[in-house]
């Protein structure tokens, strides 16, 4: 598994990172459309969505895209919603959902936390939606249970 930038719309450098064949690309977009220029003040939202279907054409289909998001810093559910219908749209095969937690005084602070049901329940959103693979959960992160994952990937390992 690689986990990428959005290689500020470099296409050859997506397409050296896609030479090296891996089983899974992983770009997080983060958080929800309306909140990206404030926790990614040099990212585009709809650019982390085309870095992941531009991924899988490159591989011609034969690689697993993932990404996710981190909750907490004044979404709504319904953006969230979005956010899965947004890259469900453009191909995501995984998808995880954490709780955001702040890093220092320095950084922005958190919103609000998020329960456990809370995060079933979009886990459940998900899986209707038709990942092939989604984690939610407070301590989730993009990595977590990658091992796992592992599988899913359409080339032997």
């Amino acid at each position: 598994e690689v986990l990428t930038p959005d290689f500020n719309d470099k296409d050859f450098a997506l397409e050296l990172c896609m030479s090296g064949r891996p089983h899974i690309f992983n770009h997080n977009i983060e958080t929800v459309e309306r909140l990206t220029a404030l926790v990614r003040s040099r990212a585009k939202y709809q650019r982390s969505l085309t870095v992941l279907k531009k991924a899988k054409a490159i591989a011609g289909g034969k690689v697993v895209t993932k990404s996710g998001l981190m909750l907490g810093l004044g979404e709504k559910e319904e953006e969230v919603l979005q956010a899965m219908d947004d890259l469900r749209a453009h191909d995501v095969d995984i998808m995880t959902i954490g709780q955001y937690l702040q890093p220092s005084r320095f950084h922005l602070p958190i919103e609000r936390y998020y329960t456990p049901d809370e995060f079933a329940r979009l886990k459940e959103e998900g899986e209707v939606r038709g990942f092939k693979w989604m984690e939610s959960g407070p301590l989730v992160r993009s990595s977590y249970h990658a091992d796992g994952q592992a599988h899913l990937s359409p080339r032997k390992l």
